[in-house]
């Protein structure tokens, strides 16, 4: 009865041990596993980010056709790249609430989030 008893505390002792997360070398836990599809979420283009931005804020002004004293029109990939390059959109948008030049015109200032992606869609190289 004692041997049934030291095999049987054996046999438990292995299959605790078998249980463990130790792992053998085939394991191979996924240290993320949820990763990102997408490996740069962040990156900014106009399509995905900048345009929304412009028809929120600026096409009512800055349509095909400029209305309200708008000099330049924003309804284009290529209009507002050349507005970021030739014609001080950035600036614009960057400058204080009420000041003289703030875009949008009588508005409420762009938040600085916003306006970062700007600048940020610039630097890299104006990301259609």
């Amino acid at each position: 009865m004692k041997t049934l008893q030291f095999f049987s505390l054996i046999a438990l002792a292995l299959f605790l041990n078998s249980c463990s997360s130790g792992g053998d070398s085939d394991s191979n836990p996924n240290p993320n596993p949820n990763p990102n599809p997408n490996p740069n979420p962040t990156t900014i283009t106009y399509t995905n980010t900048i345009s929304s931005v412009i028809l929120n804020n600026c096409i009512s002004c800055h349509g095909s056709t400029p209305t309200n004293g708008a000099p330049i029109s924003l309804d284009t990939y290529a209009r507002v790249k050349a507005a970021v390059q030739n014609n001080g959109l950035i600036s614009r948008i960057s400058q204080a609430q009420g000041t003289s030049g703030m875009m949008p015109k009588d508005g409420t200032r762009l938040p600085q989030a916003t306006i970062d992606k700007f600048t940020t869609w610039q630097n890299n190289g104006f990301l259609e």
